[in-house]
């Protein structure tokens, strides 16, 4: 059977599941695509579907196999429609994939995602599915093209791969030991990027702070101190006024990257420091590398340095042998830490980890009522933290896409520095996704603050300028508005939608 003869551009559609690697890895396949010729299905009838998966949940190939099932009849009825499978359950998997869903034409992995437009070729050509997995990164995914969704925020990777080996996680034997970008190339990205309009990016990696492992000083050694010497360097890039990075590791959290994030404006007051138990035993089962002590004091130095800084972290309840007294010193440590938000996850097995075949799998209903019982204590304590946040004066970074209530409230969405989601009211001059508006918050919630009463000022950015570029408009002459009454009609309300991300 010849190959179909191709009389248009073909659309793509990206599925994208996992961490915030993936979110990246994805928008660089979208840009990979598009510079080949491809483009973005807007009608749900999409030429190529790629599944960009995750590894790290122990049904997450139940959830892969179920969407190709739901896709096979759809395939069938869409002649030269192909199915793409990448990612860290495509690199774990590899032929099992085409083995168990033979419609699926390419299978690529974590370390060659540059390949999938040669191997969707290859595959329409040849009519018989490519399985393509390389054991180590060919090209640093920042070299390949990008579509990115956001013309004002971005991602920038610094690192890929892990050097640690906690028993509960898979990523290292997907993803590989970190390799290291060099500053140079990375601090060029970012001046690109703000050159397009960027305001925001957010420095991406497995265990971000141990950035240097791959590259040392004239003698070898590791530079232990790169990280915050990165955090320094994005602090002089004009034009650039918010860093964030994710995520760190508190093994390698050190007093000087404290004092970059204290002593450079751009990088925002929030940090994610995952913890995971604050159980010392079960620590050690998970080889964390740190003790709860340890722990809490990296907390305590944060505030001291940077007193307004919000901290979410990570917690894994039902760990293998936890025990009620395990799970008491997590909950301590909640209180102690006062974290804004957690997210919060009961232990899944992920096969082909240590944790995987340990003794003491704690049964599932007693996981279930702990981890009722964290939830409902940090949902108390992020409410009391953000009810801290009441009366004060914040500039947010308008959003595109952050609150799924907008619509009906007609609120708008942003991030505040510290990353807490705001909804607030436009007034009468409406900001554009990537504007800056200056306001007061009235409500909080535990998982947001709202801000009723118009913007006490709406500052147009080149960012601005950017998303109404993409829409096909010409950017209005840039100032600062007053929240004055406008001469004329007023402008359309971007219509937001979808939700905020979780790591």
């Amino acid at each position: 059977m010849s190959a179909p003869t191709i009389t248009h551009p073909r659309t793509y559609d990206i599925r994208t599941y996992g961490c915030q690697m993936n979110v990246h890895d994805s928008e660089r396949l979208a840009g990979l695509l598009e510079a080949a010729g491809y483009v973005k299905d807007d009608a749900g009838d999409p030429d190529v579907v790629v599944f960009n998966t995750c590894a790290v949940r122990e049904n997450a190939d139940n959830r892969l196999y179920g969407n190709l099932g739901h896709l096979r009849p759809v395939k069938d009825a869409h002649p030269g429609m192909q199915i793409a499978v990448g990612g860290c359950l495509a690199q774990k998997d590899r032929d099992v994939i085409v083995r168990r869903a033979p419609w699926v034409d390419v299978v690529f992995g974590t370390h060659n995602i540059g390949s999938l437009p040669v191997l969707l070729e290859r595959a329409r050509i040849a009519q018989e599915a490519q399985v393509e997995i390389h054991e180590s990164l060919e090209t640093f995914p920042s070299t390949l093209p990008t579509r990115r969704e956001s013309p004002y925020a971005a991602w920038v990777s610094i690192s890929v791969g892990c050097n640690n080996t906690c028993t509960f996680c898979i990523v290292p034997a997907l993803r590989g030991t970190e390799k290291d970008r060099r500053p140079g190339d990375i601090l060029q990205e970012i001046e690109a990027l703000v050159a397009e309009g960027v305001l925001e990016i957010t420095l991406l990696g497995q265990n971000v702070n141990a950035y240097g492992s791959g590259f040392g000083d004239l003698e070898g050694a590791a530079d232990r101190q790169a990280f915050a010497k990165l955090l320094r360097a994005c602090g002089k890039i004009d034009g650039l006024e918010r860093v964030r990075f994710t995520s760190p590791h508190p093994r390698d959290f050190t007093d000087d990257v404290i004092a970059a994030m204290a002593e450079t404006p751009n990088v925002m007051p929030s940090l994610h420091m995952p913890l995971q138990s604050g159980s010392d035993p079960v620590l050690k089962a998970m080889r964390r590398s740190y003790r709860q002590e340890r722990y809490l004091g990296i907390i305590d130095r944060v505030r001291a340095a940077i007193p307004d800084a919000a901290i979410t972290t990570d917690i894994i309840v039902g760990f293998p042998g936890e025990t009620e007294a395990d799970f008491e010193q997590t909950l301590h440590v909640v209180r102690e830490a006062r974290f804004c938000g957690a997210f919060t996850f009961q232990y899944s097995k992920r096969p082909g980890t240590p944790a995987a075949t340990m003794d003491g799998q704690v049964p599932k209903q007693v996981v279930q009522e702990r981890y009722e019982r964290l939830v409902a204590l940090q949902e108390e304590i992020s409410w009391a933290e953000n009810k801290r946040q009441l009366g004060r004066t914040l500039e947010v970074l308008v959003a595109e896409g952050e609150g799924r209530k907008d619509q009906a409230t007609h609120r708008l969405s942003g991030r505040a520095p510290d990353n807490r989601l705001v909804h607030f009211s436009p007034g009468v001059e409406l900001p554009r996704p990537g504007d800056m508006a200056t306001v007061e918050v009235t409500y909080a919630a535990p998982h947001h603050l709202v801000a009723d009463g118009a913007p006490a000022t709406v500052r147009r950015t080149r960012a601005g300028d950017a998303w109404q570029a993409r829409q096909g408009q010409a950017a209005a002459p840039r100032g600062v508005s007053l929240g004055m009454p406008a001469v004329g009609p007023p402008a359309k309300a971007p219509v937001a939608s979808g939700c905020s991300a979780c790591p």
